[in-house]
């Protein structure tokens, strides 16, 4: 899995790609406590994302809870079989999915 970060003001992307699994979740998790302190909107691009796994979910539900008191979270282009995960999983009912 690879991580691409934009950050602007107070809006931070995480463009990721690959797979974001057991293996790639600690680095995903590190990524986002580590960079979202002061963030009001974090944008998580799943363009190129292949594969999300449990561990992955547990991140951004992680994610999600803290953008919840301090700003606004959204993923955006989301493939049809993440959508899938999102959807048998609840993801899309407490994500704002673009």
């Amino acid at each position: 899995m690879t991580i691409e970060m934009k950050k602007e003001k107070k809006s931070l992307t995480l463009k990721i790609a690959g797979r974001l699994d057991t293996t790639s979740a600690p680095e995903m998790e590190k990524a986002v406590k580590e960079n979202i302190g002061s963030v009001e909107e974090l944008v998580i691009d799943m363009e190129n994302l292949e594969y999300i796994s449990s561990a992955g979910l547990r991140v951004l539900l992680s994610a999600q809870k803290t953008m919840n008191g301090q700003g606004s979270m959204k993923v955006i282009n989301v493939s049809d079989t993440i959508m899938e995960i999102f959807e048998i999983t609840g993801f899309n009912e407490i994500m704002t999915i673009k």
